[in-house]
């Protein structure tokens, strides 16, 4: 079930023709956040225990990731530009389920829930300084739609990620410490 809940969210995040109902920077925002925040942990418990490289290592990939397709030459890039944009699409999913499966099939939820922490720190920063930035950053998008897209960033990304470390905080708490590889 969370593996067809996972792939119906995906079609529907790709296929509704969502850029009639919000401008194109809050669009982008909704893509982006379904992709790294809301598909992959549904993805992730609907799959066998998938290949992950420890927490830290995937938030950082996570992160070069997502920072990397904001900073503006190649943001404008995949907004002009639909294989740059598949490429973009594709690695959000693909660092998300990174950083999903590692903090969720790791072996270490305390561990877990640092890479949230982590993921959530550098979300909001970069929320907050789409929100706050006294310019746009995008050609394509005006100040008040980079504005709405950081405080969707802001308004998904942080409860998410709270959530998921304090899910994982509980788990790491709530162990047997007898019963610890």
């Amino acid at each position: 079930m969370p593996l067809t809940l996972g792939l119906v969210a995906l079609a529907l995040v790709w296929g509704l023709p969502l850029e009639g109902r919000a401008g194109p920077f809050p669009v982008h925002m909704i893509r982006h956040m379904t992709l790294v925040a809301i598909v992959p942990p549904i993805l992730v418990a609907g799959l066998p225990r998938l290949p992950s490289p420890p927490i830290l290592i995937a938030a950082l990939v996570e992160f070069a990731v997502v920072w990397g397709w904001h900073a503006p030459a190649l943001h404008e890039a995949a907004w002009r530009a639909v294989p740059v944009f598949a490429v973009e699409q594709a690695s959000f999913l693909a660092a998300g389920l990174l950083v999903w499966s590692s903090a969720l099939q790791g072996r270490a939820p305390l561990a877990g829930a640092g890479g949230m922490l982590l993921t959530s720190m550098h979300m909001t920063l970069l929320g907050a300084l789409l929100i706050l930035s006294p310019t746009a950053l995008y050609s394509y998008s005006g100040l008040a739609q980079q504005q709405i897209g950081g405080m969707l960033m802001l308004a998904i990304g942080t409860p998410v990620y709270l959530v998921a470390g304090l899910w994982l905080t509980s788990r790491a708490l709530g162990q047997d410490p007898e019963a610890r590889p």
